[in-house]
């Protein structure tokens, strides 16, 4: 019946026999103390994923296991000079060399493939997989961060003393040959090291395990586009800011726009950054600073916009502020000159003979009356009719001298009366006249100080932009 089978059909068929009779179980050696060798090495193939948010880094691999099976050896003068033959994994023993740091709800991560047999009863088995590991992204110079990742591989059940774990080919890193280049990370280091081990389970027994670091740097350009030149336009927009009047209402609506606008490149910084990250990036950082200096300096917009145009109900400037803005850093900045304009000349007090009235000629009819009342007041109410009339010619007199305006003034017949009437009038002019003037004080005092902690803004976010700029260069 197996008559015209071929010769190779004939050795698998023994070997599987005696696999059979002995099973898969149990390491394939000849004596229990002796240690069997398996040659380990790991081909990269692509990067197919790295997940900042979830710490995954998803690869396709080849893993290259190579080991001596003492139950699958034979002559080949007996069979044709055959000396290799391949068979399915599932009828030989396998070493169980896992994945330590493996993130994958999947089952199994290695697709199927057959095992070379060799006389000498060496195999070679090449199988691929899709490996979903763990991996610690550090995201604090994103994007220009680096990241090196780990993949840990060694016997889930085998201690050093029944397997020994060597690198294939004594090639200690990853074989890259095949790599193919992704359009997000480049490899730029690569590296492998053995270690022994002591577990808290086997503190007697030590185990080995193979690890293959690999050190990946993101591509900028992408994100160059995404984020690095609309944040180094809005930083442009920022500067402008603070150099908008704080009364423009254009400088509320250019400061909450440019807010909004930063706020979306934090919506999409988030999605490449780890929400339990030890460190948030720096750029996201400066994000939130330049929101921080764009809210302060809405704020005192909004202030000094309330006070230009409803500000009738304004409070001084606290003493202790006005000399450190207006005093103090208005002067080193060399704004004090520019900013404060020239407070009004001071009005001339009458004294009890003179009032310095000089505007109109109305202003001088009105001093001449009071100087009369001063006379009455001081002792000269006998003073005649012909008195008043001469008073009245003379003032008249004066008033067609110095203008058309004044032609005739009527005294009554309590002169004092008037005169007290007039005075009173001229005192609430100056008191009415004297608010206004302190009310126009205050909202120049607030519009300074606005001004210039805006242009302290302005100094400080100009050197943090500079500071920025030197530590991604160097």
């Amino acid at each position: 019946m197996y008559e015209n089978v071929s010769k190779e059909k004939a050795l698998i068929k023994c070997l599987l026999e005696r696999y059979m009779l002995y099973t898969t179980v149990g390491r394939p050696v000849t004596n229990t103390s002796d240690i069997i060798s398996v040659d380990f090495g790991l081909s990269l193939i692509q990067i197919m994923n790295v997940d900042e948010k979830n710490q995954v880094l998803e690869t396709n691999v080849w893993y290259t296991y190579q080991w001596k099976d003492a139950l699958l050896t034979w002559d080949p003068k007996q069979f044709d000079d055959i000396s290799k033959i391949m068979v399915s994994p599932d009828d030989i023993w396998l070493p169980d060399i896992v994945l330590y740091n493996f993130a994958d709800s999947r089952l199994k991560e290695q697709r199927s493939a057959l095992v070379n047999i060799f006389s000498d009863g060496t195999i070679l088995w090449m199988p691929q997989a899709i490996l979903k590991s763990t991996c610690a992204f550090n995201t604090k110079y994103f994007p220009f961060d680096e990241n090196e990742c780990h993949l840990k591989f060694g016997s889930w059940t085998h201690d050093g003393t029944k397997m020994d774990l060597k690198f294939f080919d004594g090639k200690e890193q990853l074989m890259v040959d095949d790599f193919v280049p992704g359009n997000e990370w480049d490899i730029i280091g690569n590296r492998a090291e053995r270690n022994v081990k002591l577990y808290e389970c086997c503190k007697e027994t030590p185990f080995l395990d193979l690890m293959f670091y690999m050190r990946l740097k993101r591509r900028t350009a992408f994100y160059g586009f995404i984020v690095l030149i609309p944040c180094a336009l809005l930083s442009c927009l920022t500067l402008v800011i603070f150099w908008v009047p704080p009364e423009a209402p254009a400088k509320l609506m250019l400061g909450m726009n440019i807010f909004m606008a930063f706020f979306l490149l934090l919506v999409v910084l988030s999605k490449s950054t780890p929400k339990a990250a030890e460190s948030i990036p720096l750029i996201g950082a400066y994000f939130c600073l330049s929101m921080v200096m764009i809210t302060m300096s809405t704020v005192l917009a909004t202030v000094v916009a309330n006070m230009f145009f409803r500000g009738v109900r304004l409070n001084r400037a606290p003493k202790w502020l006005r000399m450190l803005m207006i005093d103090g850093i208005a002067r080193i900045l060399c704004l004090r000159k520019d900013l404060i304009e020239n407070e009004p000349s001071k009005p001339v007090h009458a004294n009890k003979n003179n009032y310095a009235y000089h505007s109109t000629t109305k202003t001088i009819a009105c001093e001449m009356v009071y100087s009369e009342a001063q006379l009455l007041d001081n002792g000269r109410e006998n003073r005649n009719q012909n008195f008043e009339m001469s008073s009245k010619e003379d003032v008249q007199q004066n008033g067609i001298f110095l203008g058309d305006d004044i032609h005739e003034i009527t005294f009554s017949p309590n002169l004092s009366d008037d005169i007290r009437f007039i005075r009173e009038e001229l005192e609430q002019v100056r008191n009415k006249k004297a608010k206004v003037d302190q009310k126009e004080k205050c909202l120049r005092e607030w519009k300074v100080i606005c001004c210039v902690t805006d242009r302290v803004f302005f100094i400080c976010y100009l050197l943090i932009n500079i500071i920025g700029i030197a530590v991604i260069i160097f």
